[in-house]
């Protein structure tokens, strides 16, 4: 997108392509070239970006398109072969009659109410059950408007178990935004320093620093941007305080815009939370006619307003830079860096961008000071930390401790009994074992984006972890070859190994695979993808050692599992299928 144009939101790439596929269920040549006229982008890019994201299609979908989410927390394999059998349709294909479509989806976000599917891209049905999963099937097959379907059905509840720094106090609109009026920008940067905040996304770095080289870079403009893209399988923290806590979110947004100087900001929503899309602009919109933003916000000399982007179902683009590519209405392909946003972020302009739970924290320091944040934690992790608990424990949901906590206390409380594994950080993060289980969640010991998974005894670990990875094969954007290439090995190599047919030299090429990866990808994504792998063969060697043949070697090609899916699609299963 070139620096003239700067999208609306009802404009936006994402949302026209969005909209054409709810019509026609999927993006024609024609509706390409249409688009690419209506917006004056080259018809290339618009391709691009319809062939990158997981909700566009380039092929008709059905009227009931399903996704099913294949995460360990919130899938369920054996729901998801009971609803294809009973509507007579084969996962990633769309019926003969053009009814219904299921496909499987990564982590949708709703890990603390069990298994979920998402409805038309656009609504979420959770705590699936044999009994739901019948009645969905006939509603589908009576062809029953969704508008008619139990409205129970469609309900996400926050399921917060434990309130800390940011939850406890009830927070009224405006009140921080009137404590920094009286301030200069650089007292405000200068109290976010001192209050020890970092970011709460995973990578740690000093909001006060991030948002002081913002400030002082030379730029026409600057933005701000808050990152909802929440991907990491097991994280829905961002889901909860957009809920029920979206005006602290937009209050820390515009904090942060009087601070480094924005009169525009962005809250880029993950694809899988468009329902919360109407009462966020409600919130928006009541905010406005409050005086809290738009021109001259409290009467004061400040401008600053905020727009909504929905993504599309991309989990690279939870990396701040594949976001701004996504915001410019390009694939979502992190960029190289330096330069950092905060020098040329969107459009090439200085840009802020923070994590949800960040901007939270943000307001509620401006409101109580930064001694009052500091004083919780530890010396290296100042204040509270959300994290989103889920898998083999008896209260799922949203827990909020001050850093410092040990993992044990956490469990005790949410009610885990018989834990094996406990991953930490989502498939990106660490695969502990009950050795760990007395380390410290802070930044200087257990590091989190904020999700928790618990797996008990009775779990399989290598299905686990093979679930991981098969999450980064299909989620890595495909830039470099490395991931690209890397993750996919990486997965069929575990394929392998679950079904029982590999050996030690497997095990090798494992090992020798997950350091390619990890030192030689592009980005983030790429460079944990081996994580689980790794810390699985290290924690949890008899889950590998016991699925091993004791020949020396296998065959690498296995010809029949290869020609499986063209016998699918031929209905053939003949000794000549293939030819």
């Amino acid at each position: 997108m070139t620096a003239e144009r700067s999208p609306k939101n009802t404009d936006h790439l994402l949302h026209v392509l969005f909209r054409e596929q709810q019509r026609a269920r999927f993006i024609s040549d024609d509706a390409i070239n249409n688009i690419s006229k209506s917006l004056n982008l080259p018809r290339a890019q618009v391709e691009s970006v319809v062939e990158f994201y997981t909700f566009f299609h380039r092929k008709p979908r059905g009227r009931f398109d399903i996704l099913f989410s294949n995460c360990t927390s919130c899938g369920d394999t054996k729901l998801l072969k009971s609803l294809c059998e009973k509507l007579n349709v084969k996962p990633g294909r769309i019926r003969s009659d053009g009814l219904v479509s299921v496909d499987q989806t990564s982590c949708i976000g709703m890990c603390d109410h069990g298994a979920s599917l998402l409805l038309n891209n656009c609504l979420t049905i959770t705590s699936l059950t044999t009994e739901r999963i019948d009645q969905i099937v006939k509603l589908i097959e009576s062809d029953t408007a969704i508008q008619a379907w139990p409205r129970q059905w469609f309900y996400i509840g926050d399921n917060i178990h434990k309130k800390g720094l940011l939850l406890t106090e009830p927070f009224k609109s405006g009140s921080a935004l009137k404590a920094i009026i009286k301030r200069s920008s650089i007292e405000v940067i200068d109290e976010i320093i001192a209050s020890g905040l970092k970011g709460r996304g995973g990578a740690g770095f000093s909001t006060g620093l991030k948002w002081k080289l913002c400030r002082e870079a030379v730029g026409d403009t600057h933005y701000v941007i808050c990152n909802a893209d929440e991907g990491e399988p097991g994280t829905f923290k961002d889901r909860v305080l957009l809920n029920s806590y979206a005006d602290l979110v937009f209050e820390g947004m515009t904090i942060s815009a009087y601070a480094i100087g924005a009169k525009q900001g962005f809250l880029y929503l993950r694809g899988e939370y468009r329902y919360l899309l109407d009462t966020l602009n409600a919130t928006l919109q009541r905010r406005r006619e409050t005086g809290l933003l738009g021109n001259n916000i409290l009467g004061q000399d400040f401008d600053f307003d905020i727009s909504i982007v929905v993504g599309a179902g991309a989990y690279v683009c939870g990396e701040e830079s594949a976001l701004i590519e996504s915001l410019e209405e390009k694939r979502g392909i992190p960029r190289i860096r330096p330069p950092f946003p905060v020098t040329q972020g969107y459009l090439g302009q200085p840009t802020a961008v923070n994590n949800v739970e960040t901007l939270a924290a943000t307001a509620k320091i401006i409101l109580h000071g930064d001694h009052w944040f500091e004083s919780h934690g530890t010396s290296q992790s100042k204040g509270s930390k959300l994290l989103s608990v889920s898998g083999n424990c008896a209260r799922p949901g949203i827990y909020e401790y001050d850093f410092g906590v040990s993992l044990q206390e956490v469990l005790n409380d949410v009610g885990a009994e018989n834990v094996q594994a406990v991953q930490i950080g989502g498939p990106a993060g660490r695969l502990l074992k009950p050795d760990h289980f007395n380390r410290s969640i802070s930044f200087e010991d257990l590091s989190t984006g904020g999700s928790l998974m618990i797996f008990a005894k009775h779990r399989d670990m290598l299905t686990v972890i093979h679930n991981f990875s098969l999450f980064f094969a299909h989620e890595s954007c495909g830039f470099c070859t490395p991931c690209r290439v890397g993750t996919r090995l990486l997965e069929k190599n575990m394929s392998k190994l679950c079904s029982g047919r590999s050996t030690a030299y497997d095990i090798d090429e494992i090992r020798h695979l997950s350091a390619l990866v990890s030192q030689y990808s592009h980005c983030g994504l790429g460079t944990s993808a081996a994580n689980p792998i790794m810390d699985g063969l290290k924690n949890f060697p008899n889950a590998f050692e016991k699925r091993l043949l004791n020949r020396e070697m296998e065959p690498e090609f296995d010809l029949d599992s290869e020609l499986s899916e063209a016998r699918l699609m031929t209905n053939r299963d003949d000794p000549g299928a293939h030819l």
